[in-house]
C-alpha cells in the first residue's frame, strides 16, 4: 500500500529556495534563439571571429603595421630593402613554369612578382604567411599579406565597431527615453539638439572632427579613441530618434498606467517596464550599424585621409581600402595585355577576402540580433 506524501508545511516553503528569475528568464530566452536556425549560424560565425582575435594575440605579427614581405627570387643584387616603407621579409617565391626551389614556395609571375596567388597548401603558414594570397599596395616586387591583414585586424575591427554602436546606443538609449517619457520643455530641448546632429552629413563631421581632434593626438591609443568619439558623436541622433519614439508607444500601455497607478516612481518605471520594452528595435538597428562601422572606416582610408598611426594599418576596413586602391590600375594593364595577346593575372583575392570578412560580420550580427529580438519580445516568439 502506497504511503501518502505529506504536504509541505508553510516554514518549509518558506525556507525552499526560489528560482532565481533572472537565471530563468535568460533559460527561457536561449530556449526561444536556440530554435532559431539563422540566429545560432550568426552565433557561431561570431564566435569563430571572436577565437580569431583571441589567436591575433599569440600570432607572431606587428598588430600596428602590416609586415612588408618580397619575393626570395626578385632583385638577388640588392634585396631587402623599400624607400618608402623599410626592411622586408623575403618569401619563397619562383618564377612560374620553373622548378620549384624548395618546398613551400609560391609560384609567381616573372613580370608581376608582387602578386602572389591563395594557397590551399596550409603548410605555406610557417613557409610563408601568404595563404590568402598578397595585397600588392607596395610598390614594383613588395606586397603585404592578407592572412596577417584579417587575422591582426580581427580585435580592432571588433573593438572599434562595438565600442561606437555600443556607445552610440547607450546615449541615444539614455537621451530617448528621458525625452519621450518626460515630454513638454525636455523633449523639445533634447529633439531639437537631435535634428541638429541629423542634418550634417555623418561622414562630413567625422571627417572634420578627424582633422581637428587627430592633429593633436600621435600615440595610438589616443588617435583610436579620437576616431571613435568622432564616430559616436554622429551615431547617438539615430538612436534617440528610434528609442523616444518607441517610447512615446510603450508609456501608454496599460501595464504602465497599472504600475504608475501603484506607486512606482520615474525610475522604476523606465528600468523596469519602459526601458526593457523599447530595446527591440535598438537591436536591429544595432546589428546594421556593426557591419557598416568597417566599410566606414575603409570609405575614409579610400579617400586619402590618413585616421591610422600607420598607412597600412591591420583594420578590415582599411584592408578592404587598400585592397582596392591598386584595382584601376591593374584592371588597365590586364586590357593592354589581354590586347597583345597575353595572360592576365588579376588579383582577386585582394577583393573577395577581405570583403567577404566584412560581409560575414556583418550577417552574422544581423542574424543574431534578429533572433534575440524575437527570443525577447513575447509577441515575436513563434
Amino acid at each position: 500500500m502506497a504511503q501518502s506524501s505529506t504536504p509541505p508545511t508553510s516554514a518549509e516553503l518558506l525556507t525552499r529556495k526560489r528560482p532565481n528569475p533572472r537565471i530563468a528568464q535568460f533559460k527561457r530566452t536561449w530556449y526561444f534563439l536556440s530554435r532559431n536556425t539563422l540566429a545560432i549560424v550568426g552565433l557561431a560565425i561570431i564566435l569563430f571571429f571572436i577565437a580569431v582575435a583571441a589567436y591575433s594575440f599569440f600570432y607572431p605579427a606587428s598588430s600596428t603595421q602590416l609586415n612588408l614581405y618580397c619575393g626570395s627570387y626578385v632583385g638577388q643584387g640588392s634585396t631587402g630593402t623599400n624607400n618608402l616603407t623599410g626592411a622586408c621579409i623575403p618569401v619563397c617565391t619562383y618564377p612560374s613554369g620553373s622548378p620549384p626551389p624548395g618546398p613551400n614556395c609560391y609560384p609567381t609571375d616573372p613580370l608581376e612578382p608582387d602578386i602572389v596567388a591563395p594557397t590551399v597548401n596550409l603548410l605555406h603558414l610557417s613557409g610563408g604567411p601568404l595563404p590568402l594570397g598578397s595585397l600588392a599596395g607596395a610598390g614594383s616586387n613588395y606586397f603585404y599579406s592578407i592572412y596577417q591583414g584579417i587575422v591582426k585586424g580581427a580585435p580592432w575591427s571588433l573593438g572599434i565597431s562595438a565600442g561606437i554602436v555600443s556607445s552610440g546606443a547607450g546615449i541615444g538609449l539614455m537621451l530617448g527615453s528621458v525625452a519621450g517619457f518626460k515630454g513638454g520643455l525636455v523633449d523639445e530641448i533634447i529633439m531639437r539638439l537631435t535634428d541638429i546632429f541629423l542634418s550634417i552629413p555623418g561622414l562630413l563631421l567625422v571627417l572634420v572632427l578627424l582633422a581637428v581632434l587627430g592633429s593633436s593626438f600621435t600615440d595610438l591609443t589616443s588617435r583610436i579613441l579620437v576616431l571613435m568619439g568622432a564616430f559616436i558623436v554622429t551615431w547617438w541622433p539615430f538612436y534617440t530618434r528610434i528609442v523616444r519614439g518607441q517610447v512615446l508607444i510603450t508609456r501608454e500601455q496599460k501595464y504602465v498606467e497599472a504600475s504608475r497607478a501603484s506607486g512606482a516612481g520615474t525610475g522604476r518605471l523606465l528600468f523596469r517596464h519602459i526601458v526593457p520594452n523599447s530595446l527591440f528595435p535598438v537591436f536591429v538597428q544595432m546589428s546594421l550599424d556593426v557591419g557598416a562601422i568597417p566599410l566606414a572606416l575603409g570609405a575614409i582610408v579610400f579617400l586619402g585621409f590618413h585616421i591610422f598611426p600607420s598607412l597600412y594599418f591591420p583594420e578590415w576596413g582599411s584592408l578592404s581600402a587598400l585592397s582596392i586602391q591598386p584595382i584601376p590600375d591593374l584592371l588597365t594593364k590586364c586590357f593592354t595585355e589581354q590586347s597583345l595577346g597575353l595572360t592576365c593575372n588579376f588579383p582577386w583575392w585582394q577583393l573577395l577576402f577581405p570583403g567577404l570578412t566584412i560581409f560575414m560580420f556583418a550577417i552574422s550580427v544581423n542574424f543574431l540580433s534578429d533572433g534575440l529580438r524575437d527570443a525577447l519580445d513575447p509577441r515575436l516568439r513563434r
